[in-house]
């Protein structure tokens, strides 16, 4: 038996990009500070989840547009890609390799390199998953 609420329905949709804006920074700030893609990744599962319990989890699949098995695919590749190009370049598995350093406005200077990438896996695998489970269970329980 499923209830509506019209409170939850209309504060999720509001509170949505912001939950997912706070997820990619917290992202982006996790390479050198506390966070990252784990922590991100949930925050951003977060304001969708919000969606499936005020609106049920079809409403939430059409705001997120993505099947969350195909977030879950694209980060577990793209973690795997990154742990993969150290032993490419002839170094270890999960060797960090680097771009040169640049300077973005607003953001200061910007580090790109695999741990960034993989970390991007971490946020985009984490997203699917949490994403996967919460819909499966809200569709039982419709």
């Amino acid at each position: 038996m499923t209830t509506h609420s019209f409170l939850l329905s209309r504060m999720a949709r509001i509170l949505c990009p912001w939950l997912v804006v706070l997820s990619v920074v917290v992202f982006y700030r996790g390479h050198h500070l506390p966070g990252g893609g784990f922590i991100g990744g949930l925050l951003g599962a977060m304001g969708f989840v919000l969606i499936a319990l005020g609106d049920g989890a079809a409403a939430a699949r059409r705001v997120l547009r993505v099947e969350p098995i195909m977030l879950l695919t694209i980060g577990m590749s793209l973690a795997l890609l990154a742990g993969l190009l150290g032993v490419f370049m002839g170094a270890s598995l999960l060797t960090g390799l680097w771009l040169p350093e640049f300077s973005v406005p607003l953001l200061g200077v910007v580090h790109l390199g695999t741990p960034l990438l993989f970390d991007a896996g971490v946020f985009l695998t984490v997203m699917g998953f949490a994403l996967k489970v919460v819909f499966a269970l809200k569709e039982v329980d419709s």
